[in-house]
């Protein structure tokens, strides 16, 4: 009798979740997707700004003189990225520690936007941004804060415009070698006859990176996660916080944009076939940019189980960085994107985010005193 009713259990259990695989597989959405509060600053393409928190949460950050935070996106990814859901969110986690974040937002690339370089980020698109939060905001200063190739964005930046004042530059899960990350060498070797030029011909021809490529590359990093759905789904059909985070994840990869044309050559020829930025010393047409001249204290993060950028990549800045006044590595060991969001990133990263950004609080308290 026991045996029968321990049957009885699992096969409804089998049920539910079948009926929950189908569910999901007809788009039934386990939660709403929720955003944190914020208001739009700007709406330009490619130069969207959203300032995140409620207008007390912005006075309280005034009155104490905290300096705001601009969060920098990679390209190819949604800036939806630092704030996924209520308990995968970035931008949450610094309201909550007094920081008023703010979100550049790049929006979509598509053919058109095949002339955009990354000399339109580093000297245009991010400084434009930078200027208006401090606006906005009333500070004299700004941390900036990037998640892969966004931390090479902020990056560039500092070190292009020295003019600008950043504070601190936290960099997330961003390659600085690509010389050792699998892949690239032998595509640099096998490549070699041409120049490198094989590749740069073909993403000219294309105008880039499309966004259905880019969406199918990074589910490929994570085959795996791809291949054990639908047994995760079955196992937690009655887990409605598991299948929430895992559709959070899916709405993130379905809403990737593509990469413009210029950047794609670019990071082929700069980063990857010449290695400048491994040198620390990019040179992008006529415009030279030093990433070993940046002074502010930078923050680095790497995982040795990154499928996307392996942790001696994110490292090498240690020593790429000579001339910071600080440079801080701290590894947490995770996905690429479990750096940025998820049980890791609220247990070991955003934590030291806000200790490296205290840090910096409390000097200035202390010489004011």
């Amino acid at each position: 009798m026991q045996s029968e009713h321990t049957d009885l259990v699992l096969n409804i259990g089998m049920l539910d979740g079948l009926q929950m695989l189908l569910n999901l597989a007809s788009g039934h959405r386990v939660a709403e997707d929720r955003q944190t509060t914020h208001t739009t600053i700007d709406d330009r393409t490619h130069r969207g700004l959203r300032r995140y928190g409620t207008a007390a949460q912005l006075d309280a950050a005034r009155a104490v003189g905290t300096p705001p935070v601009l969060l920098v996106p990679p390209l190819a990814v949604s800036a939806r990225c630092y704030d996924l859901a209520p308990d995968m969110s970035l931008v949450a986690h610094l309201l909550d520690t007094g920081r008023i974040p703010y979100v550049v937002d790049f929006g979509e690339m598509t053919y058109a936007d095949r002339h955009l370089g990354f000399e339109h980020f580093f000297d245009d698109i991010v400084p434009g941004a930078i200027r208006a939060v401090l606006d906005d905001h009333g500070a004299g200063e700004v941390d900036l804060i990037g998640w892969s190739l966004g931390g090479t964005i902020a990056l560039m930046t500092a070190a292009a415009r020295a003019d600008l004042p950043v504070r601190s530059i936290t960099a997330i899960g961003t390659p600085l070698d690509y010389n050792r990350i699998a892949g690239y060498p032998l595509a640099k070797r096998l490549t070699k006859p041409t120049g490198g030029k094989a590749v740069t011909l073909a993403l000219r021809a294309t105008g880039g990176i499309p966004a259905p490529l880019v969406r199918i590359a990074y589910r490929a990093t994570a085959w795996q996660r791809e291949l054990r759905k639908p047994q995760y789904i079955l196992r937690n059909a009655e887990n409605l916080d598991a299948l929430a985070r895992m559709q959070v994840i899916d709405r993130f990869q379905e809403t990737m944009p593509g990469y413009p044309g210029k950047v794609s050559e670019q990071m082929w020829e700069n980063l990857i076939y010449r290695d400048e930025i491994a040198r620390g010393v990019l040179q992008f047409g006529d415009r030279v940019v030093d990433l070993t001249s940046i002074t502010a204290p930078i923050q680095l993060f790497g995982t040795h189980r990154d499928a996307i950028v392996s942790w001696p990549a994110v490292h090498h800045g240690v020593d790429l960085f000579a001339a910071s006044e600080r440079v801080e590595f701290t590894t947490v060991e995770t996905s690429h994107l479990g750096l940025l969001a998820g049980t890791d990133a609220s247990s070991f990263t955003w934590p030291r985010i806000g200790e490296f950004l205290a840090s910096f609080d409390r000097v200035i308290a202390f010489a004011d005193a």
